[in-house]
């Protein structure tokens, strides 16, 4: 059981997320100074509310006749039922002062939040953007989604609608505290012995509060990733009969979060109720000693009134309190989760003399280069080899065996951890990151389609292209029919991810984006897998036009696509075994030479038995035995 932590341990968090995002509410310094100067007035018109009741009491209804001191000559002459209309006039404008004052701060307050959570949010969805994809595979998609969306909402809660409110509730709390202690020492006094029960039950309610609501917020993390895990494997849901395993699992986790937010609940309902008891206690207290205090002529009527008005509105900070603190103890618990993304720091960044990339011819070069993502699972080992501008390079060899982090690397996914990799002769550190990317266009198995146009994502490659050349991309990648062919044609809305499209159709819009970017240097990533053999022949015919005068790296479990290469490298468990022409490494009898002849041999089978044969990751060993 994790002991709750003091509420004082709340304030250097509080600080902290305040500190963090200052500058984007001093970017707001005006609509802040408006709301600051309409809370001042708010707490100074509340502090001459109950005064024209005091004038009434004391010099309209118990002062004799002709017997009137009210300390304001200009008063002292009127009648009682001018000063009745007087004191009467007074209270409805000060009251409606208070109004527009309170309406003025709790509104420019509000828009202060609202702006500031704009540019919380867009500052934490920028920050995940940048963060590499070792952070991103480790975590889970549908808690970031509940930080993004959920738990910067909360932030306003911690900024602007808790913690600003407070700072004014306790402007209200001091001058009315001086004005009582001003009426009446005694009386002050006695009202004050209520404070250390008041802090005693803040204290331990607040520490529940914040622990449970802590412990709600991973619950709700836990739920969008299961949702946003299942949502986004629906068909293998589906086809598992997985749909009952999921949402059973959904089920459980929601429950939790259920049963944490009824206690938290539970918890401020009673913070708030044990508030508004201690009140009480003090009002009686007051109200007791008071009216004694008046029957002995200690004190006048008007002033007990007064004073009873100002005790009152004196604890509504003090209940305010107690509610805001449940609030901060919940926001300040996702405020702290916000700040851990925060603070994760990209792994991949320009370097400090990076420029950006001129037109790049494509001369690829990589010179000794290892890689591991864990220290003791090396991935790559002394990869070397040179791709000239306008060649082409088959990247073959089994699962596993680190073809695709291969381009990862040149496109700075990740960083070599020994060893260099060049393009035009000069390390790809030396550039930054965003204009080597932008000089690389890529083709993947599973190319991402985004619920968009098709017109804009074909254009994702290329921003600032044009509709004619949109068309022209989709003309090269034998998509153009088949788009006029959609509803909307190049306006239609796709699915998410593409889904209302065919493999062969999305890989062919893919391929399309890759055209529009022009880039000097192509790398295509097992393009034509799971396609049919009549969308198969498609691709690798506009493949063929996209990889025309550029350098291309061809990642492919298929040695009959690898044939065409200009060069093949032939990895296994990271390392390249063999390197040469297709022809050469047939002539070798090597590692590559076996595993062709099992590809040749199982696409006769298959022709002859209309069955597809399973691929054997352990081909090459097998042929040997």
């Amino acid at each position: 059981m994790v002991k709750p932590q003091p509420l004082r341990e709340i304030a250097p968090s509080l600080w902290q997320i305040v500190r963090r995002f200052r500058h984007h509410i001093r970017q707001e310094w005006l609509l802040v100074g408006v709301a600051v100067f309409s809370l001042v007035a708010q707490v100074g018109l509340r502090l001459l509310e109950p005064w024209p009741l005091k004038f009434v009491f004391d010099w309209v209804i118990a002062a004799p006749p002709g017997d009137r001191a009210t300390g304001f000559p200009w008063l002292d002459g009127l009648s009682a039922n001018a000063l009745l209309w007087v004191c009467a006039i007074a209270l409805v404008v000060v009251t409606g002062l208070r109004s527009l004052a309170e309406y003025g701060s709790t509104v420019g307050f509000a828009l202060v939040g609202n702006r500031v959570l704009t540019k919380v949010r867009d500052e934490l969805f920028r920050h995940l953007q940048n963060l590499s994809l070792s952070f991103h595979n480790e975590a889970r998609s549908g808690d970031l989604t509940l930080r993004v969306i959920s738990d910067v909402g909360m932030l306003k809660d911690v900024v602007v609608t808790a913690l600003l409110p407070m700072l004014g509730n306790a402007l209200i709390l001091v001058g009315m505290l001086a004005l009582m202690l001003w009426l009446h020492l005694e009386l002050t006094l006695l009202a004050f012995l209520t404070i250390p029960l008041f802090s005693f039950t803040t204290i331990r309610l607040s520490n529940r509060i914040r622990e449970v609501s802590r412990k709600q917020r991973r619950q709700e993390g836990a739920m969008a990733s299961t949702a946003a895990e299942t949502m986004g494997a629906i068909k293998i849901v589906k086809t598992l009969s997985l749909e009952e395993t999921f949402a059973q699992a959904f089920v459980g986790q929601s429950k939790k979060s259920l049963r944490d937010g009824v206690k938290a609940k539970r918890l401020e309902a009673q913070l708030e109720r044990t508030v508004d008891l201690i009140i009480a206690i003090a009002t009686a207290l007051i109200l007791g000693r008071g009216a004694h205090l008046v029957t002995h002529g200690a004190m006048t009527p008007g002033d007990l009134l007064v004073f009873l008005s100002y005790l009152k509105n004196a604890f509504k900070p003090v209940r305010d309190f107690a509610k805001y603190t449940g609030r901060l103890a919940k926001a300040t618990a996702a405020g702290e989760r916000i700040l851990n993304l925060l603070d994760q720091t990209p792994a991949i960044v320009d370097a400090p003399h990076a420029r950006p990339a001129p037109r790049l011819s494509g001369a690829i070069r990589f010179e000794t280069v290892d890689f591991a993502y864990q220290a003791d699972h090396p991935i790559l080992r002394d990869i070397r080899f040179t791709a000239n501008p306008g060649q082409q390079v088959a990247i073959v060899g089994l699962s596993g065996s680190g073809k695709s982090t291969l381009a990862s690397l040149l496109l700075r996914l990740y960083e070599p951890n020994r060893g260099r990799i060049l393009i035009d002769g000069r390390d790809i550190q030396d550039y930054t990151i965003d204009s080597l990317r932008a000089q690389i266009s890529v083709v993947l198995q599973d190319s991402l389609l985004f619920a968009a146009s098709v017109w804009d994502n074909i254009a994702y490659g290329n921003a600032t292209a044009s509709r004619e050349e949109i068309v022209q991309a989709a003309q090269l990648a034998n998509a153009h029919d088949f788009i006029l062919n959609l509803p909307q044609g190049y306006d239609t809305t796709l699915g998410e991810r593409g889904v209302t499209l065919s493999g062969g159709q999305r890989q062919r819009i893919a391929i399309a984006r890759a055209a529009i970017r022009q880039s000097p240097i192509l790398v295509l990533d097992e393009p034509t897998t799971g396609l049919d053999k009549e969308n198969e022949r498609t691709v690798i015919d506009a493949l063929a036009r996209l990889a025309q005068q550029r350098t291309t790296l061809i990642i492919t479990h298929d040695l009959s696509l690898a044939a065409t290469a200009d060069q093949v490298l032939y990895l296994e468990q990271g390392e390249i075994l063999e390197q040469g022409t297709h022809r050469e490494l047939l002539a070798r009898q090597g590692a590559y030479a076996a595993l062709y002849r099992i590809q040749l041999e199982q696409g006769k089978r298959s022709q002859r038995d209309t069955q597809p044969i399973p691929y054997k990751s352990e081909g090459y060993h097998a042929a040997q035995r």
